[in-house]
Formats: structure tokens, C-alpha cells, sequence
């Protein structure tokens, strides 16, 4: 049976795992494999995570989606403003899409931005990305304009798209 949690030690290797697999499998063809590789290395390494994995300033901390001992699925974002929050981060095993896991992933995170006083969330979507916008649309999310990536080095012009939803 799957269930959402809040990310301990435990859990690093698999949100390491699941956000690499999910970024390549969302970003091929539409980023180049040596960004989609320095994204992996620079915020998926298990330093990170792990350091990742307590609430700040700013950041809620990791929740995973777990399946028999098994990271399924990851999300993390945090509190922007005094009323405004965002999601940074979530995959899912590419082989799991479909099943319902991201769903229970975006209601934690957003029960505990709502807990904090949230009343508007937003997200960052690249463009051209046919799993993700199709999935931030469905949940009310609606596109209001396009920033260059945050990732983008030497040159690079992917753009995101920012999208927001009222909570």
C-alpha cells in the first residue's frame, strides 16, 4: 500500500533516485543531456537532500510518496510570502504516472502550505512540458506568464512557465 510522509534519512537514496529518473524522463528532448545532468548532480545529490529534509526558512522539507519501503514519488516547496507558497520539486517513478501519486503528493504539500496561511500557490512548469502542464492545469493552476528557467548557465534559453492556483 502507498502512503505520503514527511521525508526522514531513510528516504535520501530514494528521492535522490526517483527525482533523477523523473527529471530525465520529463526533460528529454526538451532540455539538452548535459543541463538535465548538471541539474541531477547540483540539486539531487544526497548532500542536499539530506540537508533538504528539515524545514526551513523558505523550504517545507521533502514528503515522499512510499511503497513497500520504496520511494515512489517526491515533492518539497515552501512559503515565498506572508500568504503565497510554491512548489519547487516533484517526481515521480517514471514507470508509476497515472496512478494517483502525484495527486496525494500535491495535497500534502499543499495542506501544510495552506497550515502556514497560503491562500495562493505557484509553480514553475518548462515549456513544452506535456506531463507536467497537463497535471498542473487539472488542479486549477493557470498560467500567467514566462520567466527564463532558473537553471539556464552559458548561454542557455529554456523558459518556465509560472503558473498559480487560489487555495
Amino acid at each position: 500500500m502507498m502512503f505520503v510522509k514527511r521525508a526522514e534519512t531513510k528516504h535520501v537514496e530514494g528521492i535522490s533516485n526517483v527525482c533523477r529518473e523523473g527529471c530525465l524522463d520529463t526533460y528529454e528532448g526538451l532540455r539538452s543531456r548535459e543541463n538535465i545532468e548538471r541539474n541531477n548532480q547540483t540539486f539531487y545529490n544526497h548532500e542536499r537532500i539530506s540537508e533538504e529534509l528539515v524545514e526551513q526558512k523558505g523550504w517545507d522539507g521533502y514528503f515522499v510518496a512510499v511503497e513497500n519501503d520504496k520511494v515512489v514519488g517526491a515533492i518539497g516547496g515552501g512559503m515565498t510570502g506572508e500568504a503565497t507558497s510554491e512548489v519547487y520539486v516533484l517526481y515521480l517513478d517514471p514507470s508509476r504516472r497515472g496512478e494517483g501519486i502525484g495527486s496525494k503528493l500535491m495535497e500534502e504539500l499543499t495542506g501544510v502550505q495552506k497550515g502556514k496561511g497560503s491562500s495562493e500557490q505557484w509553480v514553475s512548469v518548462q515549456k513544452g512540458n506535456d506531463k507536467g502542464i497537463p497535471f498542473y492545469e487539472a488542479r486549477g493552476f493557470e498560467c500567467v506568464g514566462e520567466q527564463a528557467a532558473y537553471s539556464n548557465e552559458g548561454g542557455e534559453e529554456y523558459v518556465s512557465l509560472r503558473y498559480k492556483r487560489k487555495l
